[in-house]
């Protein structure tokens, strides 16, 4: 498991109170008690998991921030790559409607590089839809 330096928590009456990524300076650690250096600790994932919750465990030195993951359903991972492919798409679009107002009088907007665009987009939507596992989904990453 990684792990990650550079927190600092507050503890206040056993409980967390306050978490930052930085070092409270030495006037904020003397004016208010509690605060210890912790560490992130974060499982390896895999293309097929994500993190999901975390705990502190407050009774090492340096405290923990202690995350959890869990897999990822195959039509999580359809939907992100539905998304990946419209933004793609849509980036195409935006880029050749951009040449309308740009300073350069000589770029146009041209269909067809939008219409190629399309066909890849519709392709690569039709390909999502059809994947009903994960090594199928591995497939389309790849």
């Amino acid at each position: 498991m990684p792990t990650i330096t550079g927190f600092w928590i507050r503890v206040q009456q056993g409980h967390v109170s306050d978490v930052w990524d930085y070092k409270p300076s030495a006037e904020k650690l003397l004016a208010e008690p509690g605060w210890r250096e912790a560490v992130e600790v974060k499982p390896s994932l895999s293309n097929r998991e994500i993190l999901t919750t975390h705990y502190f465990d407050i009774n090492v030195n340096p405290a923990q921030i202690v995350w959890a993951k869990r897999e990822l359903e195959v039509e999580e991972r359809k939907s992100s790559l539905r998304e990946k492919a419209k933004s793609v798409f849509r980036a195409v679009v935006n880029a050749e409607i951009a040449k309308e107002t740009d300073q350069y009088p000589e770029t146009q907007y041209d269909p067809n590089v939008v219409d190629a665009a399309r066909v890849v987009f519709e392709g690569r939507m039709r390909d999502i839809n059809l994947a009903v596992s994960h090594e199928d989904v591995d497939a389309l990453e790849s």
